[in-house]
């Protein structure tokens, strides 16, 4: 068992990382598409600037800033109407929905679109309003009047963005057939059969997703979204794989696919065979960053720690070289600093957390933590506990990560009783806040207070019955006293079905296991967890299960690795000391 801070899949990490530079999206109130902004198509009347008008606008816009919405919507709108001005139809629009009001918004478009009837941005609106309304017959019309005036060659972007919008629909099966008609005269374009598959696809229905994505690629057996789309409705996982590795062999330099295969083999834990088709991605494109990252990221969990540095440094390189790139840096200077600290060099993890700036807050506060815990690590724990108490915030779940960073330097120094106060005191600060219970409840159990330890973990599971880790934490509490082992291994259990691939889980599990006397069950487990993580602990507990089965000289090796790992483990000074034994 162990108290990890967060635990992130290798794939949720990759996912994160497009591989292209993305544009962002435009913030619009309420539950509305992001339109395009374009006024250039909206015919402007000529009306005078009145005396009057001039007071009825700056009085509704004074209103509205302090805090008022319907007396402002009412004379925006009724001045629209006046002035058939579609500018204030759009203004009451967005009073509308920053006062979260549908029907009033839904309003302000309908006369928007009549006072510019030409206005994509009005019509993007509007269609979001009614698609998500399920008032999907007048979206159809809008839908085919569009695609009869667009050229053919703009056709599919336009096809494209309908499915998008009619995904948002609540009623999937009714928006399918809206798509359905509105493209049957279009049946003899591959942008159809794609549309078709994606919106097949996202109302349930793989197999018709599968025929329309074949058809589509019929058309051009090249087209790298075609295959795509197909893989996505495609099952069961090895059908993607061949059909993603037939279609590589193919196109070799079909850069979204070859991507799209390397997440799969991320997924399947293949991280060697991910890491080779990353490689082939940079020998095209040496200064993706996102390939880059990739594959820092990949080498990390290969445990190759010259390799990550050596992508992680080239990303900032290469991101320095390019100013305007609006990618964040924080998270491969944070990846630097551990992998600097897992090799001993503290200053040296000091050093890239230095250069975290404040554009992105979230990233500063972490890195002032872990330069908290860094000096802590050094030998200076009052200059780590220094710096947390200098870190000013207001955010209560800041404040929370400030108490149980400053309880965890407490703890690793050996000052368990103050760590324990700190924690209890913190509980009384925010009662019942399952992270402080947590380790609360880890703290109680290093001081033997195992009625405390108990009644907080329990507390935890109350309050979040999806807290794999406290059931894990409690069965092993049981497990590692050699206590109550069937509760202890039911509670485990529990938590492995939730999180069957975490490594500390899965070393609980053969914990449990070898205290019920199952030493083969153990081993198996313990070489599992082991293998996703080789951490001193779960070191410690598979050499003991080697110990027992009399392979002296394999535990011994790993004992040795754990102390390499970490000198003042207490998990390996306790087992030593239990078997009379030192290394």
């Amino acid at each position: 068992m162990k108290n990890a801070f967060v635990i992130v899949t290798l794939s949720a990490v990759l996912s994160a990382c497009a591989l292209g530079p993305q544009a962002p999206l435009a913030r619009v109130p309420g539950p509305v598409p992001a339109p395009v902004p374009d006024s250039s198509d909206e015919v402007l009347p000529n009306v005078v600037l009145s005396a009057d008008l001039l007071y009825k606008l700056t009085k509704a816009e004074l209103e509205f800033k302090r805090g008022q919405w319907q007396g402002p919507y009412v004379t925006l709108m009724g001045v629209a109407q006046q002035t058939r001005d579609p500018r204030i139809a759009h203004r009451a629009l967005e009073i509308a929905l920053a006062a979260k009001r549908g029907g009033e918004a839904l309003a302000a478009v309908r006369l928007w679109r009549e006072l510019a009837p030409d206005s994509e941005e009005a019509n993007q609106y509007f269609l979001g309003f009614v698609v998500l309304g399920d008032s999907l017959d007048e979206a159809e019309q809008v839908f085919s009047k569009r695609l009869q005036a667009t050229p053919s060659a703009a056709r599919g972007v336009v096809m494209f963005q309908m499915q998008q919008l009619l995904s948002r629909a609540k009623d999937k099966a009714a928006a399918f057939a809206v798509l359905e008609r509105v493209l049957a005269p279009y049946g003899s374009t591959q942008e159809t059969h794609l549309v078709l598959a994606q919106g097949a696809f996202a109302k349930g229905d793989a197999a018709r997703s599968v025929a329309e994505a074949r058809q589509a690629l019929a058309f051009n057996p090249r087209s790298e979204l075609a295959v795509l789309t197909l893989a996505q409705a495609t099952s069961p996982a090895p059908a993607v794989t061949a059909l993603l590795t037939n279609f590589l062999a193919k196109n070799p330099d079909a850069r979204e696919v070859r991507a799209a295969y390397a997440r799969i083999l991320i997924e399947q834990a293949q991280y060697e065979g991910a890491r080779q088709q990353f490689l082939y991605l940079l020998k095209g494109q040496p200064d993706n960053l996102a390939t880059l990252y990739a594959l820092g990221i990949l080498s990390m969990q290969l445990n190759d720690t010259p390799g990550a540095e050596s992508y992680f440094k080239k990303f900032l390189a290469i991101l320095d070289q390019h100013p305007n790139d609006e990618r964040d840096p924080s998270k491969v200077l944070a990846l630097l600093s551990q992998l600097a600290e897992d090799r001993g060099d503290v200053p040296g993890a000091l050093a890239w957390l230095d250069k975290i700036d404040d554009s992105d807050p979230q990233a500063l506060f972490s890195a002032r933590i872990r330069r908290a815990q860094l000096f802590a690590k050094r030998g200076d724990v009052d200059g780590g506990r220094a710096v947390l108490a200098q870190t000013q915030t207001t955010d209560s779940g800041e404040q929370t990560q400030i108490l149980l960073a400053d309880a965890q330097i407490l703890r690793d120094a050996g000052y368990g009783p103050s760590a324990y106060t700190v924690l209890e005191n913190g509980l009384k600060r925010f009662p019942g806040n399952t992270e402080l219970l947590y380790d609360f409840a880890l703290a109680a159990e290093k001081l033997g207070k195992m009625d405390v330890m108990e009644k907080s973990l329990r507390a935890v599971i109350a309050q979040s019955p999806d807290n794999q880790q406290a059931y894990n934490a409690l069965g092993y509490s049981f497990a590692e006293r050699n206590i109550r082992l069937p509760e202890a291994y039911k509670l485990i259990e529990k938590a492995l079905k939730m999180a069957p691939d975490d490594p500390f889980i899965i070393d609980s599990m053969g914990w449990v296991q070898f205290r019920m006397g199952h030493l083969q069950q153990a081993e198996e487990l313990l070489r599992r967890a082991y293998a996703l993580r080789s951490d001193p602990d779960i070191a410690v507990h598979l050499g003991e299960v080697l110990w027992q089965k009399g392979d002296r000289t394999d535990a011994k090796k790993l004992w040795r690795e754990a102390k390499d790992k970490d000198p003042k483990n207490d998990s390996l000074k306790g087992m030593l000391m239990r078997l009379n034994l030192s290394l």
